[in-house]
């Protein structure tokens, strides 16, 4: 039962932080997105959306370079550290931001757009300043889009597969998550441990999402 749990516990653990740092990432990105008209504006809105249209294997096969140890950003962590971030949990973390972060910003985006600048206004004439408007006003009247962000940003990192794969590979207690035991199980034929991973993935999903409509229900009431 340890070796069926174990891979869940870590993807639960990679959706946590993951969701965390995508909150403090997709905020200023959604903020801004909302409020400006600049050009670039469409330009900024593509990039952040690409993961959505772009197949895992395309985006994981990119973010293996971008992370190996030849990579950009792996080249620098690895004389920092030491080690390589791809096929590490570290690894695992940075993909999984970029590969969910639309799903954190589409939410915020959305509801910083709804909120108009008539309360901001009030709040600036009033005597408030631009940052304690927003962590005052618009952040309070955006709780329903960040509670969207938490949900769609973790359940999105939960069932994810093809980038994990490619970026983390299957090590056991470090990068395989609770998806690739799945399709390990479903390889060697074991069906009842693969049933028993997918019902496990199965009710934290659809607790995460039955959270979230209870909730956005009780604030419309």
């Amino acid at each position: 039962m340890d070796s069926l749990f174990s891979p869940l516990w870590l993807s639960i653990q990679l959706a946590t932080i993951t969701t965390v740092l995508l909150l403090a990432i997709a905020t200023p990105i959604a903020w801004w997105l909302a409020q400006s008209e600049s050009r670039w504006k469409p330009l900024i809105q593509t990039i952040v959306a690409m993961p959505i249209v772009l197949p895992p294997t395309v985006m994981g096969f990119y973010l293996l370079i971008l992370l190996g140890p030849a990579g950009a950003l792996g080249s620098w962590w690895v004389d920092l550290t030491g080690s390589a971030l791809t096929f590490s949990f570290a690894g695992l973390v940075i993909a999984s931001c970029i590969y969910s972060l639309p799903f954190a910003v589409q939410p915020l985006s959305v509801a910083f757009e709804s909120l108009g600048r008539t309360k901001l206004e009030a709040a600036w004439t009033l005597g408030a300043s631009r940052t304690d408007a927003f962590f005052t006003v618009a952040v309070p009247l955006s709780l329903r889009g960040y509670l969207g962000a938490v949900v769609l940003s973790f359940a999105h990192t939960l069932g994810e597969f093809g980038v994990v794969l490619m970026v983390g590979g299957n090590i056991p207690g470090e990068t395989r998550v609770v998806s690739i035991a799945i399709y390990d199980q479903v390889e060697s034929l074991n069906y009842a441990a693969a049933h028993q991973l997918s019902a496990l993935l199965l009710i934290v999903a659809f607790g995460a999402l039955l959270a979230m409509f209870f909730v956005n229900r009780r604030w419309r009431r």
